[in-house]
């Protein structure tokens, strides 16, 4: 009962909706049959069609503006629960034979070709994973180089997102300043000489002291879709490096929102320790593709929205 509840307000909230959004490929915008029209978003990250705007957009956006549990958040202790990666179970084929590689507009998605997800007696479908830059979940204050989102969908229609922060690391554990042009969410993650370190908000990064080859491989032709609506066929996908690579972390996990209109809630968020990497040549490759594609950090889980709060501060000082 409670997953179709779950399932009626996400398609309340998404009846109206026909842009691309970080749910794309599950049941709230369904993938078109093979060989059809990649989306494009018709929503941004700047200006009009911008995260403070999203709910002008298009009235199923509301909880952009009005929800209390939005997503992305700053990973500070309070903010989420320690999940051993003992507790989930993940696997992940490789993708022997590549797969579609898409450029919506706002993001470049991955198409999965199989791969389940069990947590608390659910399992879970992974349907897509995607990319944001710079990161958009902070690590207790700081922004990360990139983020990949792996989007994950159960048999009664919820949804559940893996969270990766992707490091710029050269491959000899040297640290790499990420380009200017992108330093304007904040510090951004450097390569450690050490594989884990203990952090302020009480976890245990494990860092990547050279290129993950998965990415590498998926960003070598990211510059064949550098057209919003276009794709490609990566080559063959060692998916098992990633997944080797999340367990050997633990899980930040709480209950969050997509990161994109229309920001619906109920999403299970699990944010790793782990990390991967890419080089600073692939960065940039990613960058001049991807461009900025970062929601702003939300409030507090459960407390106002933050541009609610912004609001009543508007009119407050509109009355003094």
């Amino acid at each position: 009962m409670g997953g179709q509840i779950l399932r009626a307000l996400f398609l309340a909230a998404t009846a109206r909706q026909a842009l691309a959004s970080c749910a794309h490929g599950t049941f709230l915008q369904p993938r078109a049959e093979e060989g059809g029209a990649v989306p494009i978003s018709t929503f941004g990250y700047t200006g009009r069609i911008g995260p403070l705007n999203w709910a002008a957009l298009d009235a199923a956006n509301g909880a952009c503006n009005t929800g209390t549990r939005q997503s992305p958040i700053d990973m500070v202790q309070g903010t989420f629960s320690m999940i051993p990666a003992s507790e989930l179970t993940i696997d992940v084929p490789d993708f022997a034979e590549g797969t579609e590689f898409e450029n919506l507009g706002t993001t470049v998605e991955v198409i999965a070709k199989g791969g389940t997800l069990a947590f608390s007696g659910k399992t879970f479908t992974l349907q897509q994973f995607h990319f944001h830059l710079p990161s958009e979940h902070l690590d207790n204050g700081t922004s990360q180089a990139m983020e990949m989102h792996m989007v994950w969908q159960s048999e009664t229609q919820e949804i559940a997102v893996i969270g990766v922060y992707i490091d710029v690391v050269d491959g000899t554990a040297q640290a790499v300043a990420a380009p200017a042009s992108v330093e304007r969410r904040g510090r951004f993650s450097r390569a450690r000489d050490t594989h884990v370190e203990k952090r302020q908000n009480g976890t245990a990064a494990v860092t990547p002291s050279a290129p993950t080859a998965l990415l590498e491989t998926i960003f070598s032709v990211v510059d064949s879709i550098a057209t919003p609506g276009t794709k490609v066929e990566t080559p063959p996908l060692v998916m098992s490096e990633v997944i080797n690579a999340v367990k050997a972390g633990t899980f930040q996990g709480y209950m969050g929102s997509l990161t994109t209109p229309p920001c619906s809630e109920g999403v299970n968020w699990f944010v790793s320790t782990a990390r991967l990497a890419v080089s600073p040549a692939t960065f940039i490759k990613a960058r001049d593709v991807i461009g900025f594609n970062s929601r702003f950090p939300q409030n507090t889980p459960g407390l106002p929205n933050i541009l609610m709060v912004a609001s009543a501060f508007a009119v407050q000082g509109a009355t003094l």
